[in-house]
């Protein structure tokens, strides 16, 4: 037994292992707006303004946009590009052909990119909240921009002015699983220009923007939610119900 029990303690570490061997970053708790319909709106703004210049999302319609408050005029006057229809599906005219040159990879669809990221070390929604908070100038990639999430990725930070600039400092150690090799350890962000936000301001709309990037991927999440609990109250007073009848059906049988 005592074997037995060493033995589940080792493999519940497994996970935690592997991950402290990828040296990758711990994600930050991106704040749930997912029922909050202003900052689904400005999320939505967000993510046609900044996102689907590049990226599509294929699975969404823009009229799916009237479930989060918006009216099919706002929708046409603020969110179509020029030769859309309300109608229509979230496209790109860029060709993955020419994506392919220029970004090394063509832009993945972003329909259900936060359920896509969900892992072990957090959620979609963290991923993306994080990922989009630490990019850096690296002059050694083509896009002149690095992430720490995601390290010599393709995409370049399309939300610079509003963040600013930052450059990231890292210091070289000695790796302590194998020896003669260093590693660089990050120490942390330097601001080299400012944005048009504040830090605060641009945390504040990249949770909106996740808010909207995690809703994309099940609009009907809230509701599903909502009936969930309905349900499992109903099965609870069935269950109360159901017990007592047998009690009462059975209480003359000796």
């Amino acid at each position: 037994m005592t074997f037995l029990k060493k033995l589940i303690a080792a493999l519940a570490l497994v996970p935690a292992l592997v991950l402290a061997s990828e040296g990758g970053p711990s994600l930050d708790h991106a704040p749930d707006r997912t029922k909050d319909l202003a900052a689904l709106q400005n999320g939505a703004k967000l993510f046609v303004n900044y996102c689907l210049n590049c990226h599509s999302a294929s699975a969404m319609r823009y009229n799916r946009l009237k479930d989060i408050g918006l009216t099919e005029e706002q929708i046409r006057n603020n969110l179509l590009f020029a030769s859309d229809k309300v109608g229509d599906l979230m496209k790109v005219a860029m060709q993955p052909k020419d994506a392919k040159v220029w970004f090394g990879a063509a832009p993945p669809d972003l329909s259900v990119i936060a359920r896509a990221k969900s892992s072990e070390a957090g959620s979609g929604a963290d991923w993306l909240y994080t990922y989009l908070r630490t990019f850096y100038k690296d002059d050694s990639r083509p896009t002149g921009w690095n992430n720490l999430v995601f390290p010599n990725v393709g995409m370049p930070h399309v939300m610079w002015e509003l963040q600013g600039i930052n450059s990231a400092k890292f210091v070289e150690e000695k790796d302590p699983h194998e020896a003669g090799k260093t590693i660089h350890k990050f120490e942390g962000f330097e601001q080299v220009k400012p944005g048009k936000m504040t830090k605060t301001e641009y945390d504040n709309a990249v949770a909106d923007l996740v808010g909207y990037l995690e809703w994309m991927g099940e609009p009907a999440q809230n509701t599903r939610k909502r009936l969930g609990v309905w349900v499992l109250l109903y099965l609870g007073i069935f269950a109360v119900l159901a017990w007592r009848l047998n009690a009462s059906y059975w209480k003359d049988v000796k």
